[in-house]
């Protein structure tokens, strides 16, 4: 593994750790992850044959000792500052792919929050939109 990743994968990165953060993968957030990699403006370029291959280096890197904060300082190197909100409204998206968002997943979006230095205010806006996106009828 090297030091440093690219802005794709650590937008991949940051949405594996969501899906990951309570122990499992579920299959509407897996689904999620690939719907936008493959629609997604800033994937574009980026071979989708190749995600679960990125998604399992993250995981490896969770798995080590201090893997959390090494994949976010992974994320936060690789993304220029203009992707950080971009990251951020992935995290909240695949958290709300399966409809439930648990502690863990808002715990981590709050260190993700922190660790890329992102505004309160913008979060919120970003989560609100996912409310709203995902509103039951």
């Amino acid at each position: 593994m090297s030091n440093a990743i690219d802005a794709q994968h650590a937008l991949i990165f940051t949405m594996v750790t969501m899906s990951g953060v309570e122990g499992h993968f579920g299959e509407r957030e897996v689904q999620t992850i690939g719907r936008m990699v493959k629609s997604l403006p800033v994937f574009k370029g980026f071979d989708a044959g190749k995600i679960s291959l990125v998604a399992q280096e993250c995981m490896e890197i969770l798995r080590e000792p201090e893997g959390l904060d090494a994949v976010l300082g992974l994320i936060a190197g690789a993304l220029a500052p203009r992707l950080r909100e971009t990251a951020y409204a992935l995290a909240v998206e695949t958290a709300a792919a399966d409809r439930a968002v648990h502690k863990e997943e808002l715990r981590f979006l709050a260190i993700l929050r922190d660790k890329l230095g992102l505004d309160k205010l913008v979060t919120a806006a970003i989560e609100r939109s996912a409310i709203a996106r995902y509103q039951a009828g």
